[in-house]
């Protein structure tokens, strides 16, 4: 995987071959295609990826604090997938298309997004959401995290920075927490 992701920052998707991955990696052309094919190896260096931050981060701590820090730990939460994404557009671009197109399936879609949904959960429910308050929060500010996602490297129509808009999303839970009837 490692030489995908350097081959495809480095030429680009398009122009990068499975053979040339093959080479780079000391491997044959089959032990790469068992893998998968150049779409299918770009899902996993982005699920490789993501996988590594969800497991270096560990189960979510309880939380704490005021609104406003949570509304930091969940930007600190979404920073670094954001912060990935930003770094290569046209390969971000290349990597949502192909998880539109539905031709290959990615694990943001499975354990990857139970285990973002139970660490923005633990966020929310440290400043007393209830659970099922919690939940749907954090399912409305991932399923807000993937749409800005997919759409960022399109360059969508939105005057806002990916950033902005994820917190604005954030803005939007806490404060229809904040402001609920009692």
């Amino acid at each position: 995987m490692t030489s995908a992701e350097r081959l495809f920052r480095e030429h680009g998707f398009a122009a990068t071959t499975v053979r040339e991955i093959a080479a780079d990696a000391g491997v044959s052309t089959g032990s790469v295609m068992a893998v998968g094919d150049k779409d299918g190896l770009l899902v996993s260096v982005f699920d490789d990826w993501i996988a590594a931050v969800h497991q270096a981060r560990g189960e979510p701590e309880a939380f704490g604090g005021s609104p406003e820090e949570a509304a930091d730990a969940i930007m600190g939460v979404f920073a670094p997938f954001l912060a990935y994404f930003a770094r290569d557009p046209q390969l971000s671009r290349e990597y949502t298309s192909i998880i539109v197109r539905g031709t290959h399936t990615s694990e943001i879609f499975g354990d990857l997004a139970v285990a973002l949904v139970a660490e923005l959960g633990a966020v929310l429910s440290g400043i007393g959401m209830t659970p099922t308050e919690s939940a749907r929060g954090a399912r409305v500010m991932y399923f807000a995290y993937l749409g800005i996602i997919m759409t960022a490297g399109n360059f969508a129509a939105i005057s806002r920075s990916p950033l902005e808009q994820i917190r604005e999303t954030i803005s939007f839970v806490l404060s229809a927490h904040h402001t609920r009837d009692p």
